[in-house]
């Protein structure tokens, strides 16, 4: 279907509202590619006619984000301009709300030196530390949605011209971010209030140990002594509700940095920096990866743990049913927005503190003693399928299955 000019503004609408849920007199910061710029637009005005007192855009062009690659030099590559910390620090001090609308074409740096990726990456994520704890400690609000772009529409619809693919995609995306829908605020509302339900069953469970069973999965996971289960909606330090993803399907914690043991393999595609890396997998020791293999992008993946030594472990457990509306759309997106939530995950690197029972207000070494990981980035990959087991060890030893064939096994309706 072409999308009308009504499902754009609901989309809009829905990304201020119940994204970032905007107030009056707030500044925000959108990220969005140039190809989306008519769509971004209509944010824009929606957010001033919501009472924003200041709306910036940061353009982003996949063009001229290859060019760079191709030409510029490692020293470059390896900078991060100081304008651009300031500008993102100025806009969180200042309590200012951020969307980022993400549609980056998955192939696009293919053929660059995976090396030259690692040395800008690792230099952005340096250099946006501060920056960061604003987003990863829930001091601002935040949130993340795509829109159809060309070159990523065609990647998921290889056979479809570029206009057949952009509309395909566009009726993927309404469809799993609720658009659809009369209310889609509303829609979110009550969707928000069933991951409430499941995240409040395992806080109450408590496990003390995750059991991983899949083909060419077998992974035992410490998680540690007062985590905290979360999905769905969050709350900043001002209590201003915001759905950090759109679309989200996942409760999810953190494990315990050296209580990871055994091998996980995955089970879609991972888009990282323009590169693809695909059917991988990972054997962990007390928490740090000691082997790795992957069938596409294994120079990509070694930069990506070369990144710090938190970079091998774990900082997330996200648990998504097999039957998530990502998933039932039966689509790869190459996009870890969607394909995260159509697929239980993990992420390599940095923790978020709020997963911990007073880990926002923690020091970097109180933060380690609770196995908490720190690192400059933070990685999902996708491990669920419907042949993955996932078992809950009690505190008394005491086993139960939490998730059988890829879905549910414990009752989270809250019936």
């Amino acid at each position: 279907m072409v999308v009308s000019q009504q499902t754009k503004e609901k989309y809009a609408d829905l990304a201020l509202r119940t994204g970032v849920n905007l107030q009056k007199n707030q500044a925000l910061m959108i990220n969005a590619p140039i190809e989306g710029a008519e769509f971004t637009k209509i944010v824009a005005r929606k957010a001033y006619e919501l009472g924003a007192k200041d709306v910036h855009i940061n353009w982003v062009d996949d063009e001229l984000t290859l060019l760079k690659y191709e030409n510029a030099s490692d020293e470059v590559l390896a900078t991060y301009p100081d304008w651009k910390v300031q500008l993102h620090d100025s806009f969180a001090e200042d309590g200012g709300a951020v969307l980022n609308i993400r549609s980056t074409n998955p192939d696009l740096l293919k053929d660059i030196d995976p090396s030259r990726v690692a040395k800008a990456n690792k230099a952005a994520a340096q250099a946006m530390t501060n920056f960061r704890k604003y987003t990863m400690n829930d001091k601002i609000a935040w949130s993340i949605i795509s829109i159809p772009t060309g070159d990523w529409a065609q990647k998921i619809f290889p056979d479809k011209s570029k206009e057949e693919a952009i509309e395909n995609l566009w009726d993927a995306i309404v469809k799993i971010v609720r658009v659809d829908q009369e209310d889609p605020n509303a829609a979110w509302d009550a969707h928000n209030e069933t991951l409430k339900t499941a995240r409040e069953i395992l806080n109450v469970k408590n496990y003390k140990k995750l059991i991983f069973k899949a083909p060419g999965t077998n992974l035992e996971m410490e998680l540690p002594e007062g985590h905290i289960w979360k999905g769905g909606s969050a709350q900043t330090e001002g209590d201003v509700t915001f759905n950090p993803n759109m679309p989200t399907e996942e409760v999810f914690s953190m494990p315990h940095k050296y209580g990871v043991n055994g091998t996980v393999s995955s089970t879609k595609p991972l888009n990282y920096g323009g590169s693809l890396i695909d059917n991988f997998s990972l054997t962990f020791k007390d928490g740090k990866v000691v082997d790795f293999k992957a069938e596409q992008g294994e120079g990509t993946l070694k930069h990506l743990l070369d990144t710090d030594e938190g970079a091998t472990r774990l900082g997330e457990v996200a648990l998504v049913p097999h039957e998530s509306p990502v998933s039932q759309s039966g689509l790869i997106f190459y996009n870890t927005l969607f394909d995260e939530n159509a697929s239980c995950h993990i992420a390599l690197g940095k923790a978020y503190p709020t997963n911990l029972k007073g880990g926002s207000a923690m020091d970097e070494e109180q933060l380690d003693k609770h196995g908490v990981n720190d690192s400059l980035t933070h990685v999902d990959f996708m491990i669920g399928s419907e042949e993955l087991d996932i078992d809950g060890v009690k505190e008394d030893g005491t086993t139960e299955a939490v998730f059988r064939n890829g879905t549910w096994a414990l009752d989270v309706t809250g019936n």
